[in-house]
């Protein structure tokens, strides 16, 4: 790494560490930590959030079951995807369309739809051309907020499984979702957006504008009326406009991550300079890391937060390294030869292909490892063009779950998991039977942990092992080999992850594609969030057992490196066969 790019990351450290403790906090108040209910800004989003609740007939005093809560939340999915799916098949017809977008075919629709509530938001078309400023404001925007809120409302609702006892309830989906809609994402998101505006991110209702481009030297191959070739200069380029700040904002904080430009956050219109890149790294990762701080002082014990705060952050400085150390060091096949003949140099500031000049390699591998690890998907860079290790890290980070430290309230679920998963193999240890936070971790509970962990696999590499074998999903990849196999893995596992980050070397535009990435998003979400939900209404019901001499304690290094060693290990016994079939193997063959 550069001095510049260390010193990039000690700044993010240092604005993280001095922000996420005061937001933790806040959200423990939003989410019911004061016994009479109350939460800063009740003044102010009270009389919004009652105003809602009359309109939805919704009695926010009245707790649910963890099956009602999920029962709701799968009906609120349900009309979320008919209304996003709707807009889009009659997207011609729709006002605010200024670049004249077609409507999107059935099977294209069914993918957005899909990825847009699962908060997964891949995009397999060029949002410029693709998609109008109406279904980008009324159907994405709206699910990059309601989809985050979803995901954090279920690990409050988890939270609180472990927190109570002999309970029966879990809270209310309605009253989750509102709140971490109005209290949290607008607000943060609205004072970023205008950050973003000041800065030359882009936010208006213009369509396509003509510019004539100094450099008209470049030329293109065409058709002319009769079929035939021809060749002619490029003069004018088409300048997209949109709304387009508004979009980026709640894309990075929320963790939803897909860019309203192909390009994504390496567009200059979402991402201008070092400064925003920075901004999005940071909101990014900020309420994941809150979410730590938020769950100690819901389950009354702040170290408990504290270790799991830990966990994320040795598993993402790690990815920071291994995949800016990577790119930084570029490809050794493209070395300098010394005078002496042997002696070689790597590339003079790492690798840059596709990568932009503006960011450099370090920038651009502090983003992939921050953007998959947290289930965002925006990206700066091509991973399509990284060296193989390099790709591998942001691969290999999406299969490690998104603990580190996850999307917006669900990477917190996904490591509670490996918590409850850590502590009954420490159980089988010693003989004792398993605790955490002083509820016994039975057998109910462990089935239902492997059904969490089972699921994103179970959607990842059935659907990557059956493209291939069909030689025309085969065919889709730009590249054969070990490489075009990583190009299929990445696919996949960014969508049963609900990533939405891509290769782009991956023609994902087929109707094979866009199905069954569509129902590996959708089984990333539910076959997860299900079982989440399960577990906390087990957990509810159980009395709190005293703390003895052979507890094991979880606010401890020993149980944060158990729980490492534990997402390794998993990670690692279910994808190694297949990384070392593709990155690997790739790397090696250098």
């Amino acid at each position: 790494m550069t001095v510049t790019g260390v010193l990039q990351l000690l700044a993010l450290i240092l604005v993280l560490g001095v922000t996420i403790g005061p937001l933790g906090r806040y959200m423990a108040k939003v989410y019911g930590e004061n016994p009479d209910g109350s939460a800063p800004g009740d003044r102010v989003f009270l009389p919004v959030e009652n105003a809602i609740y009359r309109v939805c007939r919704v009695n926010p005093k009245r707790e649910q079951r963890w099956n009602v809560y999920a029962i709701s939340l799968l009906a609120f999915h349900l009309m979320a995807f008919l209304v996003v799916y709707v807009v889009q098949r009659f997207q011609a017809h729709l006002p605010l369309n200024p670049t004249h977008a077609p409507s999107v075919s059935p099977w294209g629709a069914f993918n957005v739809a899909a990825s847009f509530i699962t908060n997964t938001n891949w995009q397999w078309y060029s949002g410029e051309t693709a998609i109008s400023h109406f279904t980008n404001m009324v159907g994405l925007t709206v699910q990059n907020f309601t989809s985050a809120a979803v995901g954090m409302a279920v690990v409050v609702a988890l939270i609180r499984g472990i927190a109570r006892r002999n309970g029966r309830t879990l809270g209310n989906f309605w009253v989750d979702l509102t709140r971490s809609t109005i209290r949290i994402l607008l607000p943060i998101a609205f004072v970023v957006a205008v950050v973003m505006m000041s800065q030359g991110v882009i936010q208006n209702f213009h369509g396509f504008r003509a510019a004539t481009t100094l450099d008209q030297t470049v030329q293109v191959q065409t058709t002319d009326a009769a079929g035939k070739a021809v060749t002619q200069a490029v003069t004018s380029q088409q300048i997209p406009g949109g709304l387009i700040a508004s979009q980026e904002a709640i894309k990075e904080l929320g963790t939803n991550g897909g860019g309203p430009y192909n390009a994504n956050s390496a567009h200059p219109y979402e991402n201008p300079n070092g400064f925003t890149d920075f901004l999005q790294i940071y909101v990014l990762l900020l309420i994941p890391f809150a979410f730590c701080v938020t769950y100690g002082r819901l389950v009354g014990a702040p170290g408990q937060g504290r270790i799991l705060l830990v966990v994320m952050a040795v598993i993402w400085l790690f990815a920071v390294f291994a995949s800016t150390l990577a790119e930084h060091n570029g490809n050794p096949v493209l070395s300098r030869v010394g005078v002496d003949q042997s002696a070689s140099a790597y590339q003079s500031g790492g690798n840059m292909e596709g990568k932009e000049v503006r960011f450099g390699a370090d920038s651009s591998g502090l983003f992939a490892a921050s953007t998959t690890g947290t289930s965002t998907g925006a990206v700066n860079a091509a991973h399509d063009s990284f060296t193989p290790i390099g790709g591998m890290v942001p691969m290999a980070h999406m299969m490690l779950g998104e603990v580190s430290p996850g999307g917006a309230g669900v990477g917190l679920m996904g490591l509670l998991h490996f918590a409850l998963l850590a502590v009954f193999i420490a159980g089988l240890m010693v003989g004792r039977t398993p605790e955490y936070l002083g509820k016994k971790i039975q057998a109910t509970e462990m089935k239902l942990v492997v059904l969490f962990i089972l699921a994103m696999p179970l959607a990842m590499l059935t659907f990557a092992a059956a493209s291939v074998l069909l030689k025309t999903a085969v065919s889709s990849t730009a590249n054969p080999g070990a490489h075009g196999l990583s190009e299929i893995l990445y696919g996949f596992a960014s969508t049963a992850n609900n990533n939405g980050s891509a290769f782009a070397g991956l023609n994902t535009g087929t109707k094979w594609y866009t199905t069954t990435m569509g129902l590996s998003m959708l089984m990333g979400r539910f076959f997860l969030m299900i079982p989440a939900l399960a577990i906390g209404g087990s957990l509810v019901r159980k009395q709190k057992v005293p703390v003895t001499a052979g507890t094991f304690p979880t606010d401890s290094a020993l149980f944060a490196g158990l729980v490492i060693g534990v997402a390794v290990i998993v990670a690692g016994l279910t994808f190694f066969p297949a990384l070392a079939l593709g990155p690997i193997v790739e790397h090696l063959s250098l």
